[in-house]
């Protein structure tokens, strides 16, 4: 009966945590917001998909490759990166986590996978949220 009752209890709480992140408005509004940094980044435009980002010299991006610091530095290494829409891909998000710290910041985690015609590439991040000058930015992208 203990573990019924156990069992109940999970199912439970997480279908009452699945509907709060639906309705919660900040994770609708970022989640939004991702989906239309995705699509900037499928029509292959760089620049539209860094307008996410936090424009300052405090922005962090960390890969395999180490820390980029600054906007401008992480802008010049994605365009590095990814020359032209072929090597961009296209960019899908799966498995999709949010923990609303407060009414100003949120963490979002996930898988990317880009599909590509000579390979295709995954890995999964951590986005740092938050609300600057009542826009959503990203100020620490780790992707791995």
């Amino acid at each position: 009966m203990k573990r019924i009752l156990s069992f109940l209890i999970l199912i439970i709480a997480f279908s009452y945590n699945s509907h709060a992140q639906k309705t919660n408005p900040i994770i609708k509004e970022v989640t939004s917001l991702l989906m239309l940094q995705r699509d900037a980044w499928n029509e292959g435009n760089i620049e539209k998909y860094m307008s996410y980002y936090w424009h300052s010299d405090s922005l962090r991006f960390m890969g395999k490759s180490g820390v980029t610091k600054g906007f401008q530095n992480t802008l010049v290494k994605y365009k590095k990166s990814f020359p032209d829409k072929e090597t961009m891909g296209i960019l899908t998000f799966e498995n999709l986590e949010f923990e609303v710290i407060d009414k100003e910041n949120i963490i979002v985690i996930g898988s990317w996978k880009l599909l590509r015609t000579k390979d295709n590439v995954g890995g999964y991040f951590s986005l740092f949220w938050r609300k600057i000058n009542n826009k959503w930015v990203i100020i620490i992208d780790h992707t791995s």
